[in-house]
């Protein structure tokens, strides 16, 4: 087992101190980090090193983790442009409701090809949608995602509350209840992986309190519970979505959620835009993480969350892209910029510092899949999901400070990205999979879906 060396770059660590070296390196034995430090690696390491990587001009930091994400959505990118989320959906679900194995794995492939050149390492998927008799949908993408060589958080989704039951979906495109159930355990039986270097887990995931009904919600955190994976659903997005909850429910989305059981340290939510003071300390209080997806946001005009409220009072934080037809540039890196900016605009200049945003990206995603002890930072004895972004040409050069070329300036171009210690990027390009091929995959997919 060789060892690998990361040397030369600025090096953030993002640990609990936020340690980083102006000229540092990183040591990779096998999936894992063995050393972090500044200055010139060791003698000692140099001459053990088998694989070196000069990273002169260049800021290294943990993986992003994308902890919310429809990569189904990438074949259906540019529809309903200037619609809301609830008329957006209205307009895609017919389009969607046609998706299968097949095209599923063809806007997988599409969309985390992306994310892998935008520095992602962790992609998180929440897949709602399964039409009778498409195949293995979660496996599909699995695979794929395993082709790229990308470490995935799958989810099993579901929704069950059609529209002649008061729900937003149209009718052919929920499951029953107890379909829904069985096919989440069936998801967890086949593809998740508990191990602590896991390339592949699975949560369940019913959608949204708008398209599942209560009893999906309420047993769904029972088997989730008792299969020992996570919980994952929509929370609190737009203001429509609260007037639904408050009209149909008499609560909240948080105040509802919480009465089936789902507020706890096993449980992450998408967006959560339209917290409140009380459900904010609720969050905190369990340990509910949150996906913030600031791009998505701002494209359906939800709002602006209250990331900074959430972080101070100790809620998980992590990025995420969401749907790429809600967020049609698909990368990960760029939220970092995003989510600097946008809670700026909403709680003032000093709101969001871009280390703060990175560590959204990294630790706070980890934190919010579970995975804190493994990823998220640069430390000895973590999973070397690495990146090493170039930040010495045209556009990064003369920037003051490295993190700030990432979190400011346009996104870096990523010359290196490490998965257990191997390559998923280099030079900017994948190393694992043929863009043109899944370019043409991609085309195709998106074409026959339109065509219906």
């Amino acid at each position: 087992m060789g060892l690998t060396l990361i040397e030369g770059g600025h090096v953030a660590t993002v640990d609990t101190a936020g340690t980083e070296h102006a000229t540092g390196y990183v040591a990779i034995e096998g999936a894992r980090i063995v050393v972090v430090g500044a200055g010139t690696a060791p003698e000692k390491l140099r001459e053990r090193a088998t694989t070196r990587y000069d990273a002169s001009g260049c800021l290294v930091t943990p993986g992003l983790i994308n902890t919310h994400h429809h990569l189904y959505q990438w074949l259906t990118r540019g529809w309903a442009q200037d619609s809301i989320l609830f008329d957006w959906l209205v307009a895609l679900y017919p389009t969607w409701a046609r998706i299968d194995e097949r095209s599923t794995a063809d806007g997988a492939a599409g969309a985390m090809a992306v994310l892998a050149r935008s520095g992602c390492t962790t992609v998180g998927d929440h897949h709602y949608i399964f039409p009778r008799g498409t195949g293995d949908i979660v496996g599909a993408i699995a695979h794929e995602a395993g082709e790229l060589g990308l470490r995935l958080h799958a989810t099993r989704g579901s929704m069950d509350l059609g529209e002649s039951d008061g729900g937003l979906p149209p009718d052919f495109a929920v499951e029953t209840t107890a379909a829904a159930l069985q096919a989440s355990a069936d998801a967890v039986a086949a593809h998740h992986d508990p191990s602590p270097d896991a390339m592949v887990q699975v949560a369940i995931a019913p959608c949204s309190p708008f398209s599942v009904t209560a009893d999906l919600l309420r047993e769904s955190a029972v088997l989730a519970r008792d299969l020992s994976v996570r919980l994952h659903t929509h929370g609190a997005e737009t203001v429509e979505e609260e007037a639904y909850c408050r009209k149909r429910f008499g609560a909240t989305p948080t105040e509802y959620l919480e009465g089936l059981g789902w507020l706890g340290d096993d449980v992450w939510m998408a967006h959560c835009v339209h917290l409140d003071d009380a459900a904010i300390a609720r969050f905190a209080a369990t340990g509910t993480g949150v996906a913030h997806c600031p791009s998505s946001n701002a494209r359906l005009a939800a709002g602006i969350a209250p990331v900074r409220a959430m972080v101070n009072a100790g809620v998980p934080v992590g990025l995420g892209v969401d749907g790429a037809a809600s967020n049609e540039h698909g990368r990960l890196g760029g939220e970092i910029r995003q989510a600097a900016l946008a809670s700026r605009l909403r709680d003032g200049a000093t709101a969001m510092s871009v280390r703060d945003a990175l560590r959204l990206g990294t630790m706070g995603g980890a934190r919010v899949l579970g995975r804190a002890d493994h990823l998220g930072s640069l430390e000895a004895g973590k999973l070397a999901d690495v990146v090493v972004w170039e930040v010495s040409g045209v556009e990064h050069t003369g920037i003051a400070d490295p993190v700030a070329a990432l979190g400011l300036g346009s996104l870096p171009p990523v010359k290196l990205s490490l998965v257990q210690g191997q390559p998923v990027v280099a030079d900017g390009a994948l190393t694992r999979g043929d863009e043109r091929a899944i370019a043409r995959r991609v085309a195709r997919a998106a074409r026959e879906l339109a065509e219906g």
